[in-house]
């Protein structure tokens, strides 16, 4: 049979053959429904990180991460693909809360207005298909329309991965704090045993002298 000859495949191998749709991220503003599932998608995420450094990555408490989506002003953005969540970005456009970390003036004499980025955490799963450079467009675009001139986050030191990622799309340290230990040599709180005199000979009595 010549190659002209040869026929067409049957119609339902040629829809098979067709490329796979890709997946769609959206970005949903997070709802109070979606509270538990972000906090395991959160503890997923971070689990790795918060078992090499000193500061937690997360609001250590759940009962904290439940009291930020009660506060004013704060940003909580999810990133869905299927309605399976794959990021997830918290930010505020001023410093809001008691338990900040954030020194205004810093940035008020640098003529800096940034946007706070509390968090910016990616799936495992999702590593290097996109989705964190989507995350870091979207926060990009609320701080443009906010009339921002910054994105200020922090990350752990010793974070290498996140430190590498956030340097390769312009990130720069500014004046942060760095943990500092020095060794201390130990010594126990109770003495440790002894041996006693043997017993004396002249018949005195065990009571204490001197007292």
């Amino acid at each position: 049979m010549r190659a002209s000859e040869v026929p067409p495949p049957p119609e339902g191998e040629k829809k098979s053959r067709k490329r796979k749709k890709a997946p769609t991220i959206h970005v949903p503003r997070i709802h109070r429904r979606d509270l538990n599932a972000v906090w395991e998608f959160l503890k997923l995420s971070f689990r790795h990180v918060n078992l090499a450094t000193v500061e937690y990555q997360r609001p250590r408490t759940k009962q904290r991460f439940l009291e930020t989506y009660e506060e004013e002003g704060v940003e909580q953005l999810l990133f869905t693909v299927d309605r399976v969540i794959v990021a997830y970005a918290e930010c505020t456009y001023e410093i809001v809360g008691k338990d900040t970390w954030v020194n205004p003036a810093y940035f008020e004499r640098r003529d800096m207005r940034p946007l706070y980025v509390e968090e910016l955490a990616v799936h495992p799963d999702w590593g290097g298909r996109g989705v964190g450079s989507f995350v870091l467009e979207q926060l990009q675009h609320l701080a443009r329309v906010r009339g921002l001139t910054h994105l200020v986050l922090e990350v752990a030191e010793n974070n290498e991965h996140a430190l590498g990622w956030y340097r390769k799309r312009g990130f720069r340290k500014l004046d942060a704090a760095i943990f500092l230990a020095q060794s201390v040599e130990t010594e126990p709180e109770l003495l440790p045993p002894r041996e006693l005199a043997p017993p004396r000979d002249d018949g005195s009595s065990g009571a204490m002298e001197g007292t």
